[in-house]
């Protein structure tokens, strides 16, 4: 039995290069001339940092500094440092329009770039060379399939990350029509200083645009079955790519994982991913905490759905404070895996849902974080709900770009269950009071205890609140509410003290807090649910306290009149 090859780690990746092709690919020096001036010696800020992460660490003392914010400000100034000592400005420049380099494609005849192709879930990649139709058989392309391909990003250490190899895996292992699984490895390029690399994201997208151009003419490959994957730079290679095509039609899709944000943040469409740049654009934001002016990853919109994951500014679990966590994983690159925690989050979403097909992660559309935290925008009617990943639905498109919104997990799986409460009190004492209360939630499925729900500002009157509730388990069709007032002893003693004043003055025994009903909607099944006191004889709420609610109609008769 034939046995399969292994996925090398990186550093056997880099030195294992020692075909023919890459043996010619050195010896190349009429495009290397041209080319000298893109070059660099590699970040050496960056590559400092990674000896460093060999150090013990000690921990900070609480409160010296916030983890995103710490996080994001030493990214950027690595950004910074590393343009300025290679005498490069980090204001944008001015890279031309990329219609004039679209008849440089019909020319091009090798590559700086090396595009592999992996038949095998662990395959080490096979290299496909530009003009010649004997690698497509070699590498067992088939142009009957779909062409799914990879493209990394700035490179700190010239190694490949370990993220590509899990999205090859997922990619052949997981979906149920086969699909060519290929990688852009431009690593040579894009190991230099920031400024460089960027100035490198153009030439990269005209010599992928290249093959795929030369895939229509030698097999009659359709560039509409052309799905482009780019993380960070890659999304611009990926966007410049499908710029370069030039002719009446488009490539399928591109996806773009958190699309590098410096030098790219506020230019105009032609210099970055754009949803003109194929038929469809969708874009994952998970690092777009701006600081000195600068973010990670862009934070613009640039496709036709752009998902925020946790608001896009930051990532649960990537903050210092999880720094044990990858220590236990990662070992001695704990650091840099947390620093670059929630700028591969993006990658590690869309991995996720091809890993776990049934539990697919639901995005609303919404205007703001702001409004989505309040449970405003868990609506799927006309579109206005996706699916975040492999599986999201291209639909009709419009020109304006979509923002979608949604919660996740720390760790994978991902997918958070959405519901908004909107909870009607009536406050019958003349201050507004401000108590913290916790929910359990029974469902047809599972039971939830003890769920924080804060509410902002103190309850008045007739108000009603509406939050965001998210769960990590599917609790099913929710059946019963169990809502409590939890406050420390001191104030349930102020309160019981104000309470038997109450019942020496003249004032009515019904003075408190009174929560009149629970109104709920599902996100995932848009089911919508109101719940009343299961007790009606028994409406006030005090500290300490527990009232269950169950499933009641709208508007309750009796209860409106016990209130009254």
């Amino acid at each position: 039995m034939e046995s399969k090859a292994v996925i090398p780690d990186r550093a056997e990746f880099k030195s294992s290069c020692e075909t023919p092709h890459c043996n010619e690919k050195k010896r190349r020096t009429s495009r290397t001339g041209s080319r000298e001036h893109l070059r660099g010696t590699g970040p050496p800020l960056l590559s400092n940092f990674i000896k460093l992460a060999r150090r013990p660490w000690t921990p900070a003392k609480t409160g010296e500094m916030e983890s995103p914010l710490c996080v994001s400000i030493f990214l950027v100034l690595c950004i910074f440092i590393q343009s300025s000592a290679r005498g490069q400005s980090l204001q944008h420049e001015p890279f031309g329009k990329r219609s004039q380099a679209v008849e440089t494609v019909e020319t091009l005849q090798e590559t700086e770039t090396r595009f592999l192709l992996f038949e095998e879930e662990t395959d080490r990649g096979c290299q496909i060379r530009l003009n010649h139709p004997d690698t497509l058989q070699q590498c067992g392309f088939n142009s009957s399939l779909p062409l799914v391909m990879i493209i990394h990003g700035w490179s700190v250490d010239g190694l490949l990350e370990d993220w590509i190899w899990q999205m090859v895996a997922a990619l052949k292992s997981q979906l149920a029509q086969p699909v060519n699984v290929g990688l852009a490895d431009w690593i040579t390029l894009a190991h230099h200083h920031y400024a460089i690399a960027v100035r490198n994201t153009r030439l990269v997208g005209r010599e992928v645009a290249a093959l795929l151009r030369w895939l229509e003419e030698t097999v009659r490959f359709s560039r509409r079955n052309v799905h482009l994957i780019g993380y960070s730079l890659g999304a611009h290679v990926s966007g410049f790519a499908g710029s370069y095509m030039g002719g009446k039609h488009k490539i399928g899709r591109i996806t773009g994982l958190d699309a590098a944000g410096p030098l790219f943040e506020g230019t105009s469409p032609s210099d970055r991913l754009s949803p003109d740049d194929a038929n469809f654009v969708d874009a994952i934001h998970t690092f777009t905490q701006e600081h000195m002016g600068l973010s990670v990853g862009i934070k613009q919109p640039i496709a036709h759905y752009d998902f925020y994951p946790n608001g896009g500014s930051f990532q649960p679990g990537c903050h210092f404070l999880e720094l044990y966590k990858h220590i236990t994983k990662h070992g001695l690159y704990a650091i840099t895996q947390t620093i670059k925690c929630a700028h591969e989050r993006s990658v590690h979403l869309f991995i996720d849902s091809l890993l776990h097909a049934g539990l697919q992660s639901t995005a609303y559309l919404c205007s703001d974080m702001d409004s989505f935290r309040r449970g405003m925008c868990l609506s799927c009617r006309h579109g206005r709900c996706n699916t975040l990943g492999y599986h999201t639905r291209q639909q009709p498109l419009s020109k304006k770009s979509k923002r979608l919104f949604l919660m996740t997990r720390a760790q994978a799986p991902f997918k958070v269950y959405h519901y908004q409460f909107k909870i009607q009190f009536i406050n019958q004492t003349e201050k507004p009071v401000e108590p913290t209360f916790v929910m359990s939630l029974l469902g047809t499925k599972e039971e939830v205890q003890k769920i924080p729900t804060p509410l902002s500002g103190g309850i008045t009157s007739n108000k009603t609140y509406s939050i965001l509730i998210t769960l990590d388990v599917d609790i099913g069709e929710l059946v019963m509410i169990k809502f409590k007032w939890e406050n420390s002893a001191v104030w349930a003693n102020v309160w019981n003290t104000v309470q038997n004043i109450i019942l020496w003055s003249r004032e009515p025994l019904y003075s408190g807090l009174v929560v009149k009903s629970i109104s709920v909607k599902a996100g995932e099944t848009q089911q919508r649910m109101t719940f009343c006191p299961e007790n009606i004889d028994d409406l006030q709420l005090h500290p300490t306290q527990e009232k269950i609610f169950v499933r009641c109609e709208v508007n309750s008769k009796r209860l409106n009149r016990k209130i009254k």
